[in-house]
């Protein structure tokens, strides 16, 4: 069995020696910072059940998701979203955290993270204890009015979508990123799709869709954190997305040495000081081990210098 519970594959004798040197080098380079910041994609949720974007080439795996203005503009996307979502939703909302969401809390909790920022929305951070958390790109389990500001559970939309559009009870579909679902086959004409109880303004999730720009005051507060760490650590990200790679690009400016855990090409490469392609929750997990008590205690006392 690996750390995330499932049957492991069998490796040939190089690929044990070239995954136990990864594991070694990850660990020193954890070791060796005292303050890490810490950016997570895609990556780090997939042995949780919920895809990538992404193959190894950093190449769409789908077709792209939705644009926010075509969102926003059309009803018949969002007939499209919504119908998508029904399907994707409980995918999202009964995934479990998994060895690397619990190995990057555990090293919070050690005090060699000093801030985790997550391009994720499925809040699987925060169920595995992560504190220190920038969701750069906003929590899918959140649904805004658009008109009028009200707020809204995705569990209660869910709830409506599905009393609403009984005709499309019980439809499937692969699986796809983000509470997302392949329904690419289907008339949606009939969908209905949820209006806000209050102004029947439209609903959005309340993360940033493609197209849309990362809020600046989560921006500026990440890029406080980096100008305090002692190095980057990539875990689980192409970084093709500029939304992430921004970080990188920074802390190449700021000297800072930068490390990237992910299968596949990043667009960082040229910057990195370590890659490790191996996949997450083994790797990390076996580095909390490996680092071994300070990551089984609370640490108290340490200085907060995000705050300095």
């Amino acid at each position: 069995m690996n750390a995330t519970g499932l049957e492991a594959s069998p490796q040939s004798e190089p690929a044990r020696a070239d995954a136990a040197r990864d594991a070694a080098e990850l660990c020193d380079f954890v070791d060796r910072h005292a303050w890490l910041f810490v950016l997570s994609g895609a990556g780090v949720s997939t042995d949780s059940g919920i895809p990538g974007y992404r193959d190894a080439e950093g190449r769409w795996q789908r077709p792209p998701p939705v644009l926010a203005q075509d969102f926003l503009r059309s009803e018949a996307v969002r007939r499209r979203y919504w119908a998508r979502s029904m399907v994707g939703w409980p995918i999202v909302a009964g995934a479990h955290p998994n060895g690397a969401h619990r190995a990057l809390a555990r090293l919070e909790a050690a005090g060699k993270l000093r801030q985790l920022v997550t391009q994720n929305v499925d809040g699987l951070h925060q169920r595995a204890g992560s504190v220190r958390l920038i969701e750069l790109h906003g929590n899918i389990g959140e649904v805004i009015c658009r008109g009028c500001g009200a707020e809204y559970s995705r569990a209660a939309i869910q709830d409506t979508l599905e009393a609403e559009n009984p005709s499309h009870a019980g439809a499937t579909g692969p699986a796809a990123a983000d509470g997302d679902a392949a329904r690419e086959l289907g008339d949606f004409a009939d969908f209905r799709v949820p209006a806000c109880a209050q102004c029947a303004g439209v609903l959005k999730p309340a993360v940033v869709f493609f197209g849309e720009s990362v809020p600046q005051s989560r921006v500026a507060l990440a890029l406080q954190s980096l100008a305090q760490a002692d190095a980057l650590l990539v875990v689980g990200s192409s970084l093709m997305v500029y939304s992430g790679y921004r970080f990188c690009v920074q802390a190449a400016a700021m000297g800072k040495p930068i490390a990237a855990l992910n299968i596949g090409r990043t667009r960082a490469d040229h910057l990195l000081a370590l890659k490790v392609e191996q996949p997450c929750a083994e790797i990390l997990s076996g580095v909390v081990q490996t680092l071994g008590h300070p990551l089984h205690s609370t640490v108290i006392g340490v200085p907060d210098r995000t705050r300095s």
